[in-house]
């Protein structure tokens, strides 16, 4: 009865993870069907032919590798920025006694319930003062607040025994090595699933970049996509626009399959606690 029961769940966990796919695979196909087929209707994915002038198209005549250039400079900088101020915040909240720390700590966590839309149009007014609008700083600053990033380094570095600071204190070790050398390379794990998180969050973002971004030229990749489906849709083709999001979505593809181990880990190490 008990591998019958476990049967069915694999079975069920498959059809949900087809259904989850369903969509992704529907985008893949139509990236290798002619425009001049799409045109006369998408069932004719499920038949030949297929091309892979979609994918030419990208690497001949497109802006799309501007794009991308742009989306990694902002998904690294952010990503490099969220895990420095990240593991400082962390590393203060759970180690260091300072007045007002729970207070502060309480008012990072607080900025979860903010949504990005209630303080668009104050960014919004702030960046155009400081005339920072199509700059990468826009783009990558707002990004670096990171509540959850506090909260999840600040929750890794509490569960990591406070010995081995007394033992480096002892040994005259300053606050300072003791962060970089003894506790910040046991927290990997959680850094590593940060990074993940926040690298797919800036690569993915839409809302900020389609507002701060207003030349072609600092488009990243999902403005930029958006873009020619807005302007370029009836000439361009609907498999171009696919083969467009099929090439977006690789390096997210790549990252994670990298990094995998390390968010098995983090999730593990926190179930574990």
């Amino acid at each position: 009865m008990i591998g019958r029961k476990g049967h069915g769940g694999l079975i069920l966990a498959c059809l949900l993870a087809l259904l989850m796919l369903a969509p992704l695979m529907w985008v893949v196909a139509l990236s290798f069907k002619p425009n001049a087929e799409l045109m006369a209707g998408t069932n004719s994915v499920f038949h030949p032919p297929y091309t892979l002038a979609n994918y030419g198209s990208i690497f001949g005549n497109s802006s799309v590798f501007r794009w991308i250039g742009n989306s990694v400079i902002v998904a690294l900088g952010m990503t490099a920025g969220v895990l420095i101020l990240s593991s400082l915040a962390g590393y203060g909240f759970a180690r260091l006694e300072f007045p007002g720390r729970r207070w502060l700590f309480v008012f990072v966590l607080a900025g979860l319930a903010v949504p990005e839309q209630a303080v668009i149009i104050a960014r919004h007014q702030m960046f155009a003062a400081l005339d920072l609008h199509n700059s990468y700083g826009a783009l990558i600053l707002p990004g670096l607040s990171a509540p959850f990033g506090v909260f999840l380094m600040t929750q890794y570095f509490r569960a990591i025994p406070k010995e081995l600071d007394e033992a480096a204190l002892l040994d005259g070790a300053s606050r300072w090595r003791i962060f970089w050398h003894v506790l910040l390379p046991l927290t990997i794990p959680a850094q590593a699933t940060l990074g993940i998180f926040t690298f797919v969050q800036g690569w993915n973002d839409y809302w900020w970049p389609l507002v701060s971004a207003t030349r072609a030229n600092m488009f990243t990749l999902t403005v930029g996509i958006a873009s020619s489906q807005m302007n370029f849709a009836q000439t361009e083709g609907l498999g171009f626009l696919m083969a467009q999001a099929v090439f977006a979505g690789l390096p997210i593809f790549i990252v994670y399959l990298f990094f995998q181990k390390y968010i098995v880990q983090a999730v593990a190490g926190a179930a574990a606690r």
